[in-house]
């Protein structure tokens, strides 16, 4: 898989750039890159850093965007009674952060950042939890590629 010039000479930052842009809720394969990048000279760990942090901090944005929101408006705006979302709100953010885990996942993930942001899930946990589920996703697409598991 040929990167091409334009990929060879961003390297790390543009790996970075890339898993950044996948994790909001713009299209991007974040993973393909990632894979593409694999084949070339760059260390596993440093592939690996660039495309957690920069999937990271793109989830967390998608976060900072849903803690912007305001639930009794989204609530009004919906037809649904602002008082029952509040009070699923106030049911649900001990256990929300957990469901950062689950924000690495192809076209539902970014949802669940923004929710998660709006429903004001506890933010270290949350920032803590959306990176071990991303970092786990590119730890295996590097194991995959650079075949450190054998068969």
């Amino acid at each position: 898989m040929d990167l091409g010039p334009w990929w060879q000479e961003l390297g790390l930052p543009g790996l970075f750039l890339a898993a950044f842009v996948a994790a909001t809720i713009l299209p991007f394969s974040s993973e393909a890159v990632l894979a593409a990048m694999a084949l070339g000279p760059w260390s596993t760990f440093s592939l690996w850093a660039a495309a957690s942090l920069g999937n990271w901090l793109g989830g967390m944005s998608s976060y900072g965007l849903g803690r912007l929101g305001d639930l009794r408006t989204l609530a009004r705006w919906t037809g649904a009674d602002p008082a029952r979302a509040l009070a699923w709100q106030e049911r649900a953010r001990p256990y929300g952060a957990w469901a950062a885990l689950l924000c690495w996942l192809p076209v539902v993930g970014d949802p669940i950042a923004i929710a998660l942001g709006l429903m004001r899930s506890h933010l270290w946990g949350t920032a803590l939890l959306m990176l071990l589920g991303k970092a786990a996703r590119y730890a295996v697409v590097l194991a995959v590629m650079r075949g450190l598991w054998s068969a």
